[in-house]
């Protein structure tokens, strides 16, 4: 069956994530809009994570647990989880690792955690755009040993991306990678990966619209996972 996805969008815990995207806002959005699943992916964080959940429950939308981790050579790679506490668990194996910058929100932004009535419960004192002591590879491993799925983010673009700073997509047994929603797909039709094409929406209005699909048998968060993990 086809079901629509939107797997990359930042909440406003992402300190380049727009005020208005709140848990409720996010999940009420991709409602209307039609996606039957979406995935939170703030950077290094999962502290909305639960509010999102907790926002869709009565809702068609299935929550992807996830997060969008920066590796030590600066790539950012998605992580998509089958649940919450394998979320959680690779967020605490984040945190160990990130840098201890202090955020500077006149300059990069608040970094708000809600509750899911879209109110404020705190902020992210550390700022989480910055890459991690966590190589490419030992990321997929952490990932990977708590049921998740790595997959290379944005390999199209110039920043932050595989290709851009690695020059190839290493040998480690990736199964799937994302191409930006600007991405020239005449370049990557010989790829030999599953792909996935993300809005990395940083505001309401570019959440996506019901384009891409995935071939799925059921509309579970398991089989999305199992599907993405090849």
């Amino acid at each position: 069956m086809k079901l629509f996805y939107d797997l990359h969008i930042h909440s406003a815990l992402s300190p380049c994530g727009d005020g208005d995207m709140t848990p409720n806002n996010i999940v009420n959005m991709s409602a209307i809009k039609g996606l039957d699943f979406i995935a939170v992916t703030d950077h290094n964080s999962v502290l909305n994570l639960p509010a999102v959940i907790e926002c869709a429950k009565d809702l068609p939308v299935i929550i992807v647990p996830g997060m969008e981790i920066e590796t030590s050579e600066e790539v950012h790679m998605l992580s998509l989880f089958p649940s919450v506490d394998d979320a959680y668990n690779v967020y605490e194996e984040i945190k160990k690792n990130r840098l201890g910058v202090k955020n500077r929100p006149d300059i990069f932004g608040q970094q708000v955690i809600m509750d899911s009535n879209d109110e404020i419960i705190g902020y992210e004192e550390e700022l989480l755009v910055t890459a991690t002591k966590l190589s490419l590879e030992k990321t997929k491993e952490i990932i990977e040993a708590n049921n998740g799925v790595a997959i290379p983010a944005h390999i199209d673009r110039n920043s932050y991306s595989v290709l851009s700073n690695l020059g190839v997509i290493p040998e480690i047994g990736f199964k799937t990678v994302e191409l930006s929603k600007k991405a020239d797909l005449n370049k990557y039709t010989n790829l030999e990966y599953k792909t996935v094409i993300n809005s990395d929406a940083h505001y309401l209005e570019d959440i996506f619209e019901p384009e891409n699909f995935l071939d799925l048998e059921e509309k579970s968060l398991n089989c999305l996972i199992s599907h993405l993990k090849g």
